[in-house]
């Protein structure tokens, strides 16, 4: 039990990290965006850049977060019903919704993203929005990584619904 606990405060750790470093690419995304309008209504010299920067990056931020918001509780849920159940009914629904849902779904978005990622590299995609062509690969890679993190971090949780669900009492 020791070394299981030890797995899931690294997983935990991780995404706490990644979901604290992200929140700097917040910052220099608001930083591009701003740069873009400067340069394109005040300078009507818009960058040939900065719209994919922007949204790769954007995309990273979102794929950082997925972890970072699983493991703080902050992903949607219909909290009208659900805060009406005891913490062992809730980690009962969880349970199953890992098995049925989350389990299914992260395999499925790993395995293509992790293909997608390997195509982008192997063929050297370059994105075709704009005339800048930048390429995929980067973009492709922390998507996959993003998956990967979210894949863990609801697997810690798993882990956490299912002892609740046995013992009756937090697992931390």
């Amino acid at each position: 039990m020791c070394a299981m606990r030890k797995i899931i405060h690294t997983i935990d750790a991780i995404s706490d990290r990644v979901g604290r470093t992200a929140c700097w690419l917040a910052a220099l995304l608001v930083g591009l965006i701003s740069l873009e309008v400067i340069m394109r209504y005040v300078f009507n010299a818009p960058t040939m850049w900065n719209y994919e920067t922007s949204m790769m990056m954007g995309g990273c931020l979102f794929a950082a977060g997925w972890a970072y918001a699983m493991r703080h509780h902050s992903h949607v849920r219909i909290d009208v019903i659900y805060t009406r159940f005891s913490p062992r009914v809730r980690a009962i629904i969880d349970t199953f919704g890992y098995l049925l849902l989350f389990l299914p779904l992260m395999a499925m978005f790993i395995s293509s993203s992790i293909a997608w990622t390997i195509t982008s590299w192997k063929v050297a995609e370059k994105s075709v929005e704009t005339y800048w062509y930048p390429i995929m690969g980067p973009f492709r890679t922390w998507v996959a990584i993003g998956f990967i993190l979210f894949f863990l971090q609801g697997t810690a949780q798993f882990v956490r619904d299912v002892y609740y669900f046995i013992k009756g009492n937090p697992y931390d």
